[in-house]
C-alpha cells in the first residue's frame, strides 16, 4: 500500500461503517477529524478499537494520527509518521514495534477507498481502489500511544498489509488487510494472540473490489476534493499499436510509389518538366537537322539547293502557298532570313532554295 486513502465519512457514520452500534460507542478527540479525499500519513483519521472498562469491554471511536510512533520512542525525538504507516502481516509477530500490540492494541480503520500506483517505466499512474457498491472498506490496524518531552500524549496507528490479491497484482504486490464482514471484524477486535488471527491476514479475493485510473495530480498532498477520485482515460497500448501500424503502412506505400516512379524511364521523362528539348539535344549525337525536327521547328532556309526546280516556277509556288496557308495577306510577307553557315548548307548568295523546293521534295 502506498499510503494514500479517501476518508470522507461523517463522524457519525464511522461506527456503522465498522459494523458497530452507535449507541454503545465512546468518542475521543473526534473534533480533530477532517474528512478528506486525499489522506496521507500524519493526518488524523477515525479509528475504532475496544478496551476494558468498569462495565467490561467498550467500543471507542478515537481520532488518531496515521503513522505509528512506538511508545518506547525517545521523548525528544521528532515523530516520523512515514516510518511505520504500514505493518507487514508476515512479520508483526516478530518485530518488537508490533508484537507487543497484538494482544490488546488492535483496531480497525474505515475508508471509502485507497490509492495505488502502477509503475509504467519511469512513470507511475495512480488508481483508485474501492468496492463496486461504494460501501466502506475496513482495514485491520494496530495502535499505540507515545508521550513527548512536554508531556503531550500522541495516539497513532499503522495499517496491516498482506500480499496482493490475484487481480490487484496488476497494480502492486501489496495491499491492506480488508476485513470483509462483521465476523472477521469482531474476530480481529476481540481476538488474542492464541485465537488464530493469522487466518484473517490474507488477501481480499472477492470480485467486488474494483479500481480505475485517476489524475496524477492527487500525488500532491495539497490536492484534495472530488477530482481525486474522478476517472480518467488512458491511452491504451492497443491504440498505440494501431496508430504505429497505419503510420508504417502509409510510409511503405509512399516508398513503393517512389520506387515505381524511379524505376520507370518513360514516366520519369514525362514527369520531369525541368528537362528541356535543348538539353536533350545537347546530350545526343543526332545531326542538327534531326534535332530541329524533334524540337518542332521547320526552317525552310535549311533546304538543299536544287529542290526548287523539282516544284516548278515561282508562280506555281505562290498558288500552292495560297491554297495551303490561309490569309497570307494578313500575316504579311514571309521574310526569309539568311541561314547560319552549317556544314555544306548554302547562303542566300548561293541561290537559297525556297519553300516551293521543300514541297517539291515531298512529292
Amino acid at each position: 500500500m502506498c499510503g494514500r486513502a479517501r476518508c470522507t465519512l461523517r463522524a457519525d457514520d464511522v461506527p456503522r461503517a465498522c459494523g458497530v452500534d452507535n449507541g454503545s460507542v465512546r468518542t475521543v478527540q473526534m473534533d480533530r477529524y477532517r474528512p478528506s479525499f486525499n489522506v496521507s500519513p500524519g493526518f488524523y483519521m477515525p479509528v475504532v478499537h475496544r478496551e476494558e472498562g468498569n462495565g467490561g469491554q467498550e467500543t471507542v471511536l478515537h481520532c488518531m494520527k496515521w503513522g505509528l510512533i512506538p511508545s518506547f520512542t525517545k521523548k525528544t525525538e521528532k515523530p516520523d509518521h512515514y516510518k511505520m504507516f504500514n505493518a507487514r502481516s508476515e512479520s508483526i509477530s516478530e518485530k518488537a514495534s508490533f508484537r507487543r500490540l497484538l494482544p490488546k492494541n488492535r483496531c480497525i480503520v474505515a475508508v471509502e477507498g485507497f490509492y495505488e500506483w502502477k509503475k509504467d517505466g519511469s512513470k507511475k499512474q495512480p488508481y483508485y481502489v474501492h468496492f463496486k457498491d461504494d460501501r466502506s472498506l475496513v482495514f485491520a490496524a494496530l495502535y499505540d500511544s507515545w508521550k513527548n518531552s512536554e508531556g503531550e500524549v500522541l495516539h497513532t496507528f499503522t495499517i496491516v498489509t498482506t500480499s496482493c490479491s490475484s487481480s490487484l497484482k496488476l497494480l502492486h504486490d501489496r495491499m491492506p488487510v480488508i476485513l470483509g464482514d462483521k465476523s472477521s471484524i469482531d474476530a480481529w477486535l476481540n481476538g488474542s494472540t492464541s485465537s488464530g488471527f493469522n487466518t484473517l491476514l490474507k488477501p481480499y479475493e472477492d470480485p467486488d473490489l474494483v479500481w480505475y485510473p485517476v489524475t496524477p495530480a492527487m500525488g500532491k498532498q495539497s490536492f484534495d476534493g472530488p477530482e481525486c477520485i474522478k476517472e480518467i482515460q488512458l491511452k491504451t497500448e492497443e491504440n498505440n499499436l494501431i496508430s504505429k501500424f497505419f503510420s508504417k503502412k502509409k510510409s511503405d506505400n509512399e516508398e513503393e510509389t517512389h520506387m515505381q516512379i524511379k524505376s520507370s524511364p518513360e514516366e520519369s521523362c514525362h514527369t520531369d518538366p525541368s528537362k528541356s528539348v535543348k538539353e536533350e539535344e545537347e546530350n545526343t549525337d543526332l545531326p542538327t537537322d534531326s534535332k530541329e525536327k524533334r524540337s518542332g521547328k521547320s526552317d525552310i532556309s535549311s533546304l538543299l539547293p536544287g529542290e526548287a526546280e523539282k516544284c516548278g516556277t515561282k508562280r506555281e509556288y505562290e498558288e500552292l502557298v495560297s491554297d495551303t496557308m490561309p490569309s497570307v495577306d494578313k500575316i504579311g510577307k514571309l521574310e526569309m532570313s539568311p541561314p547560319k553557315k552549317k556544314g555544306n548548307i548554302k547562303t542566300a548568295g548561293d541561290k537559297q532554295p525556297t519553300l516551293l523546293s521543300y514541297f517539291g521534295r515531298k512529292n
